[in-house]
């Protein structure tokens, strides 16, 4: 997991500084990218603004190692071993009990990605949730999903409370980090920041877009950072 976390931050590196001329992308009050109608397969689905009282019964499946390491929709890298799932309408960050209603197995998951979209499954869960409720081994089950309040800490509209950052960036030079964190500032992004780790023995500086006061607003920074810097995601402060 490691190597492939470095492996992303070095492609952010990369993409960061092949594209340095172009300018960057301001703030904006456009509507966060998850929450906007999007078509799968002739299909268009238009999200939730909020998740409070959501209940519904229905079939269940799980996905795991051919995502595993890859953008989910609202930015993160999914990890196949954490307890969360995939739902077509519900806001990011919602966390919802789901029961297995052949075993009776309940736990809580939360929802950061999209699905699935196979007819007649309303919940795709990670492998650690599948293992958990006891689906992995048939790869499917009837279920009972359940909302426990909008989302931790959420306010009016089911909105997480920040701050958040966008990261757009890793270097390995301090200096190339800061031109793009001088960049960011430029462009509106006053509470930017670099922050230096060490990522599998390698000391990287990361620029970090910012700050945005919800979920839903780093979302859509996210969302249009993203198209100037491919990668971008939201990390929480």
């Amino acid at each position: 997991m490691a190597l492939r976390l470095l492996a992303a931050l070095v492609a952010a590196f990369f993409l960061a500084g092949c594209a340095s001329k172009a300018p960057v992308p301001g703030p904006s009050s456009r509507e966060p990218a998850t929450l906007r109608p999007y078509t799968i397969k002739g299909v268009t689905y238009v999200p939730l603004r909020s998740a409070k009282g959501y209940r519904e019964e229905g079939i269940a499946s799980w996905y795991g190692p051919g995502f595993h390491g890859k953008r989910t929709s609202n930015g993160e890298v999914y990890d196949q071993y954490q307890l969360t799932c995939a739902h077509k309408l519900l806001p990011m960050q919602t966390k919802v009990r789901v029961t297995n209603l052949e075993n009776g197995r309940s736990m809580t998951l939360r929802v950061n990605d999209r699905g699935p979209f196979v007819a007649g499954r309303i919940i795709d869960l990670s492998q650690a949730g599948a293992r958990e409720l006891g689906v992995h081994a048939r790869g499917t089950a009837r279920v009972r999903v359940e909302v426990e309040g909008d989302a931790p800490g959420a306010g009016p509209g089911g909105e997480l409370p920040g701050p958040f950052y966008v990261q757009v960036g890793a270097f390995a030079l301090r200096g190339n980090a800061e031109r793009l964190f001088a960049r960011l500032q430029a462009a509106g992004y006053a509470g930017s920041r670099i922050q230096t780790r060490e990522i599998d023995g390698a000391l990287l500086h990361l620029v970090h877009a910012g700050t945005f006061p919800t979920s839903a607003v780093a979302d859509e920074a996210r969302f249009r950072l993203g198209e100037r810097f491919t990668g971008a995601f939201i990390i929480a402060q």
